[in-house]
C-alpha cells in the first residue's frame, strides 16, 4: 500500500483575482465541478492507496477537512503547519510520520493538490512503475513529455530518451524554467521532460537523504512532531519547534543532491495551472483560440480568456485578441495573455498599496460555512450569510454593532441572551448592542440569512468569544 501526501499550503497569486491568500487555487473550482485539490484526493484514492495524509497550514485546516468529508474521505489525515516553511520541512514530517505509522519501509506518493491529470489511468501506471524503482532504494520523481516548448515549468534531464516502456530512468539534472530558446532546445533533444513536483519513496530513503543532505531540519522536524497534539479532526504540529526549521524546498533541500534519483515519464495531459495561459491551455480553446467560463459574451475575440466568476456580471469582449479577462465580484484582471506569469508581482504591488482584494476573497469561508458582504458604508453592512447542516457559530458578542438577521432559507437555532428559539424562512430576530448570541443550523439542509449590522465599526475584530465548538480563540 502507498500512503499519499498531498500538500495543500500554497497561495496561487498568478490566478489572481480568483485564487487568493484567503481562498487558493486548490479549493476553488477552477475546472469541472469539483475543486483541483478534490480531484486529487479521488486519484489518490484506491486499492493502492491507504488513507491520504494532508499537509496544510493554520488558514486552510477547516477547508481542507471539510472538502475531503464532502469527496468522501472522512478519515483523510489533515495536518497543520503552524508556519510557513515551503515543501521540505512538510515532506519530511510526512515521512517521520509514516515511518511511525506503518514502518520504514512504507511507501509515500508525495503529490501537489492543484494539478490537473486528465489521464487517470496512464498515471496509476506511472505511479506502479515508480513504486517499483522505490521499493529497491530510489528517490522517484515524475516527469511530464512536453508537447510544446514551456518556458513556465522547470525541467529534468534524463541520462537517455525515454523510449515508451515506462520503465524509470536515472536523472541527470535539475533545470529551472528556461527562457524560449532554451526550452525549444529541451524539447527537440527528447530526453527533457517537464518538472511534475510528484515524488514517491521509501520513508527510511528520504529520512535518510534528509539525513545526509538537510541535516538542520531533522531535529526541529522530530520535535514538532513529537510535541504536536490532535486538535478536534486535525493533528497540530508544535509551533515552537516547526518555526525552527528553515524554510526550504524539497528539490533544493534533497532532491538536487542526491545520488539515487530517478525519473519515471508521464506522458498523458498535465498542468500545474501556474498562470493564466495554463487555464486558458487546460480549457480547450476553439479553433479561434478562444476559450470561456461563466456568463460571458464574446464578438470577434481570437487567442484570448474570458471568465466570470459572478452569475450577476456578464463579462462582454469585443475585438480582443490574446487577452485574459476575468471578472469577480469585487475586482477584475485584464491582462496580455502573454505576461501571465507576471500577474505574481502584480498582487505585490497591490499588497504594498493596502488594497484588501490583494488576499482577502470576496465569500470569508468559516468551518461553519460562509459569509459575504452584499452592502457596505460607513455605520452598516448587509451580509449574505450560509450555515452547512451542523453549523454553529460561537457564543460571541459585540461592543459596536447590533445585528438583525433574515432567515430565507431553511431553519436557524438562534440564541439571544437566555433566550433560545428556532427561527424559520422568512422570520427574523433582532441582536441588541453587547448581547450574548448564537447562532446553529439544526436542519439537513445549508441555511442561509441575510445578517443587516448597524453600529459605530463593523470589523471582523469586534467579537468576543465566549464558547467555540471548532476551538478558536
Amino acid at each position: 500500500m502507498i500512503h499519499p501526501v498531498i500538500l495543500c499550503g500554497g497561495s496561487g497569486t498568478r490566478l489572481w483575482p480568483a485564487s487568493r491568500k484567503a481562498y487558493p487555487k486548490q479549493f476553488a473550482r477552477l475546472i469541472g465541478d469539483s475543486s483541483l485539490y478534490q480531484a486529487t484526493l479521488r486519484r489518490l484514492t484506491g486499492p493502492r492507496f491507504t488513507r491520504p495524509l494532508v499537509m496544510t497550514n493554520e488558514d486552510f485546516r477547516f477547508l481542507a477537512s471539510q472538502q475531503a468529508v464532502s469527496t468522501g474521505l472522512s478519515d483523510a489525515k489533515v495536518v497543520v503547519e503552524p508556519a510557513l516553511r515551503d515543501t521540505g520541512p512538510a515532506i519530511l514530517v510526512a515521512a517521520l510520520m509514516v515511518a511511525e505509522e506503518d514502518g520504514e519501509d512504507a511507501l509515500m506518493l508525495v503529490a501537489p493538490s492543484d494539478h490537473i491529470i486528465n489521464d487517470a489511468e496512464a498515471f496509476l501506471q506511472a505511479v506502479d512503475a515508480g513504486a517499483t524503482a522505490a521499493e529497491g532504494g530510489a528517490l522517484v520523481t515524475f516527469g511530464i513529455t512536453p508537447d510544446r516548448p514551456e518556458t513556465g515549468y522547470g525541467y529534468l534531464e534524463l541520462t537517455r530518451k525515454p523510449d515508451g516502456d515506462g520503465v524509470a530512468i536515472p536523472l541527470a539534472s535539475f533545470r529551472e524554467k528556461p527562457d524560449e530558446e532554451t526550452a525549444e532546445r529541451f524539447v527537440a533533444a527528447g530526453n527533457y521532460l517537464w518538472n511534475g513536483g510528484i515524488f514517491l519513496f521509501r520513508a527510511k530513503d528520504v529520512i535518510a537523504a534528509f539525513e545526509a543532505n538537510a541535516p538542520d531540519l531533522m531535529a526541529p522536524a522530530r520535535a514538532a512532531l513529537k510535541d504536536g497534539k490532535e486538535d478536534l479532526n486535525l493533528f497540530r504540529l508544535d509551533a515552537e519547534s516547526y518555526g525552527d526549521c528553515p524554510s526550504i524546498s524539497f528539490d533544493y533541500a534533497v532532491m538536487e543532491k542526491a545520488s539515487n534519483v530517478t525519473t519515471v515519464p508521464l506522458d498523458c495531459e498535465w498542468s500545474d495551472l501556474g498562470a493564466w495561459d495554463a487555464l486558458w491551455q487546460a480549457e480547450r480553446p476553439d479553433d479561434d483560440g478562444l476559450a470561456t467560463r461563466g456568463p460571458v459574451t464574446a464578438i470577434d475575440c481570437r487567442d484570448s480568456y474570458l471568465r466570470s466568476e459572478s452569475g450577476g456580471m456578464r463579462l462582454v469582449g469585443l475585438g480582443l485578441d490574446g487577452v485574459v479577462a476575468v471578472a469577480m465580484p469585487d475586482a477584475v484582471l485584464v491582462a496580455d495573455k502573454a505576461r501571465t506569469q507576471e500577474v505574481k508581482e502584480l498582487v505585490t504591488t497591490l499588497r504594498e498599496a493596502n488594497v484588501t482584494q490583494a488576499d482577502d476573497y470576496p465569500r470569508h469561508h468559516r468551518p461553519w460555512g460562509w459569509y459575504e458582504t452584499l452592502c457596505i458604508d460607513d455605520r452598516f453592512q448587509v451580509k449574505r450569510i450560509m450555515v452547512r447542516p451542523g453549523g454553529t457559530l460561537s457564543l460571541q458578542s459585540h461592543h459596536h454593532r447590533s445585528e438583525h438577521w433574515i432567515v430565507v432559507s431553511g431553519t436557524a437555532e438562534v440564541t439571544v441572551g437566555e433566550d433560545v428559539k428556532l427561527v424559520t424562512e422568512n422570520q427574523s430576530v433582532y441582536i441588541p448592542l453587547g448581547t450574548v448570541h448564537r447562532m446553529a443550523n439544526p436542519g439537513k439542509l445549508p441555511m442561509y440569512l441575510i445578517e443587516v449590522q448597524t453600529g459605530s465599526y463593523l470589523g471582523e475584530d469586534d467579537i468576543v468569544r465566549y464558547e467555540d465548538v471548532y476551538g478558536r480563540s
